[in-house]
């Protein structure tokens, strides 16, 4: 990947408008509802604007086929799971069918594949993970640990530690394979990194480190959560034999959408997930009293998908395909170029500090700034400016392109209105709403 280039200053608005005019991709920002169009909606890498056409494939599903086939609607809705999981995997995953099913959620996804390489590896008794991974992954690797008797190393990338900690070199949570190299030996059962860390942005060699760990007879489960829609996985490329992912951040499918899982061909009549549904038997219909998996992406299927939340995906991801994963990548690194510079005019001055690489190859659709008073300012982002970022423990303040229905204008006046924001002080005025959780 080429580093972007800018046509002209960062700090003037005419630079984005310039971005926007050669676009290929704004036509896009029309198929999204958007109700408040002074907004600046940069929370994305959280959860994605609603397609106009998701609307229109659920009521469609409502009217013409739940409504008029009730249960004989399960004839053709059966498979739905596999064949929206094919969808997903050639808009965004650069692989071919057969090997994507959508369903369940991210975390029980990941349950299943590292249960299942566990269970494959009984001789090998460690599960690495790394402390900047999700909280979800972190917490089912301890409990998978507790359950089968296995140690943890927790390789601490961020600071904060976890069960078996150990201190790694890392630049923005990133750890080179070189770094890793030493931690994979032959008790390793499974590891499992994300594809773009949730909090910094940064963006792992995930060739180098699949390579790697191959060489070494250890599988690696990649959680693409914050990566699907934002960047070119490339898992043919990469060499990825098993992934779990969300598609409501950049997959823009909803809140609570189901998630997806890959497993490559390969591995699929080998791995046995631990939670062993009649969606994955053999003959299904038979209702036989021993489970006897099929050999197929099926057997990691537990039960009856949510066909409502399959037709919000398989819209979604229909249009990422339209547009082109490729081309999604190049605006999600070239918005993020020009956040970084607005960064380094405007907020660095004010005291905020980068954690996102600076590298286009090294970071994904966000970037996280840094400030003694982050979590005051995000919420007075929201309150003050029309400005929706998110904000992580301790004191990280997330930003993101969402490369179909953001522009790069809303990105520049986010950041003009952070800066004003922040210059005048307006923000200390913002107290916090204790009876929201949500950051």
């Amino acid at each position: 990947m080429s580093e972007p280039v800018l046509p002209g200053d960062a700090t003037l608005r005419a630079t984005a408008e310039k971005l926007d005019a050669a676009d290929p991709l704004a036509h896009f920002r029309e198929r999204f509802v958007i109700t408040d169009p002074d907004v600046c909606y940069l929370d994305g890498n959280s959860l994605g604007r609603m397609p106009h056409e998701t609307a229109t494939a659920i009521n469609s599903f409502l009217t013409d086929e739940w409504s008029t086939e009730v249960v004989d609607g399960w004839s053709h809705w059966i498979d739905e799971s596999s064949r929206v999981g094919d969808v997903v995997s050639s808009a965004a995953l650069g692989t071919s069918a057969g090997q994507t099913l959508v369903g369940d959620t991210t975390s029980v996804n990941l349950y299943q594949l590292l249960g299942a390489v566990i269970a494959a590896h009984p001789e090998r008794r460690t599960i690495i993970v790394d402390a900047s991974n999700f909280p979800t992954d972190r917490y089912i690797v301890q409990g998978l640990a507790e359950q089968h008797g296995l140690t943890v190393v927790t390789l601490n990338n961020d600071g904060t530690g976890g069960p078996g900690a150990t201190e790694i070199r890392n630049r923005d949570e990133l750890i080179s394979p070189a770094d890793l190299d030493p931690y994979l030996t032959d008790d390793v059962a499974v590891l499992t990194m994300q594809a773009i860390h949730y909090r910094s942005g940064s963006r792992p060699d995930m060739k180098g480190i699949t390579d790697l760990a191959r060489s070494r007879g250890i599988l690696i489960v990649w959680d693409c959560a914050h990566a699907v829609g934002s960047i070119d996985l490339d898992f043919d490329g990469n060499g990825v034999d098993l992934a779990v992912g969300c598609t409501y951040k950049y997959g823009n499918s909803g809140p609570g959408a189901p998630a997806w899982l890959f497993v490559r061909k390969e591995l699929q009549s080998t791995l046995r997930p631990p939670i062993q549904g009649w969606f994955a038997q053999e003959d299904q219909f038979a209702m036989g009293p021993f489970f006897e998996p099929t050999d197929t992406i099926r057997r990691f299927q537990i039960a009856s998908p949510s066909i409502l939340g399959l037709r919000s995906v398989r819209t979604a991801f229909a249009m990422i395909a339209e547009a082109g994963i490729g081309a999604i990548e190049a605006k999600a690194s070239t918005g993020t170029e020009l956040m970084i510079r607005l960064f380094d005019e405007w907020l660095e001055p004010l005291g905020f500090r980068l954690g996102t690489p600076r590298l286009a190859k090294q970071r994904g659709g966000h970037i996280t700034i840094h400030h003694n008073d982050a979590k005051q300012i995000a919420l007075a982002m929201r309150k003050i400016s029309k400005v929706v970022p998110d904000f992580r423990m301790p004191d990280g303040i997330r930003i993101a392109i969402s490369p179909l229905p953001t522009s790069y204008v809303e990105v520049w006046d986010g950041f003009a209105r952070l800066r004003d924001l922040v210059a005048d002080g307006a923000y200390k005025d913002v107290e916090h709403d204790e009876g929201n959780r949500v950051t």
